[in-house]
């Protein structure tokens, strides 16, 4: 499969262009799926305090036997965890049961914006960025008036953005808004929990490639220059969604991908979701 091509972030540190996402995967399976997905080849695990799994995560990474500067570990303060010192306690807490003394990426999960809070939890943020307590920081579900504001505050630019994205549901403005500003689009549930892969026209491309159509997406994804996170606790898949970069789409073809927006979201709204 080769090696995973990285993407450079606006502060110079680098993140594998697809990552291992852990969302909805119970505890007690998160270890073993974790450590299938290492052994598979991800390097870059996404987690975070809401999945509930942070400490299965973290018994993966030191089974894992891989030097921990080859690993990029993120995860993600909750809603009820912002402000600033709340913001502190909570990054605490996700590294004890990571067992990690540093995080490569740290992501405020929501804006929450009916809660205000969130420009305070950036500055929690900067401050353990400030003090080597973490690589990277960035934001979760912003939309752009969310990410400009943080943008306003005049510090730190969030070197990522990890939002819904897929073929039904591609976000323009707010990747507009995030490559305006040097923010690296990374999409969650890039497969749109599958309900994109029966497709016809991403089930043709697929033919036409020999490939599956969640391959398929997951390059219309990397070629637009974004970060994927794909989850699956199979072993089979997981090696074949690691498998997609010996292949190129026609511009053609990402086309006919793009055409597919539909509005599909399949997660709450940013404005909304408090």
């Amino acid at each position: 499969m080769g090696e995973t091509p990285v993407i450079t972030l606006n502060n110079g540190v680098t993140i594998p262009q697809i990552g291992f996402g852990v969302f909805q995967i119970p505890e007690a399976d998160t270890t073993a799926a974790v450590s299938t997905a290492i052994e598979a080849g991800y390097r870059s695990i996404d987690t975070a305090a809401a999945y509930r799994n942070e400490s299965g995560v973290g018994a993966a990474l030191k089974a894992a036997g891989v030097p921990r500067d080859e690993l990029f570990i993120t995860t993600k303060v909750w809603n009820s965890d912002q402000g600033y010192d709340e913001t502190l306690r909570a990054f605490e807490a996700s590294l004890a049961r990571l067992g990690l003394d540093r995080l490569d990426l740290y992501l405020i999960h929501w804006p929450t914006p009916k809660h205000g809070k969130y420009l305070d939890t950036w500055r929690a943020l900067e401050s353990l960025a400030a003090d080597g307590r973490v690589r990277a920081i960035g934001v979760s579900n912003f939309l752009p008036e969310h990410l400009r504001a943080v943008a306003d505050l005049g510090g730190t630019v969030p070197a990522v953005n990890q939002i819904e994205v897929h073929p039904a549901l591609q976000q323009r403005a707010a990747q507009a808004a995030n490559t305006e500003l040097g923010v690296v689009t990374e999409a969650w549930s890039p497969l749109a929990q599958a309900a994109v892969l029966d497709d016809p026209a991403i089930v043709r491309i697929a033919d036409v490639h020999d490939r599956t159509p969640a391959q398929v997406v997951l390059r219309w994804h990397v070629q637009q220059g974004r970060i994927v996170i794909p989850k699956s606790v199979t072993p089979a898949r997981m090696r074949e969604n690691l498998a997609i970069f010996d292949f190129e789409l026609s511009a053609d073809e990402l086309a006919a991908i793009d055409a597919l927006e539909s509005d599909g979201r399949t997660g709450p709204h940013p404005d909304h979701f408090n």
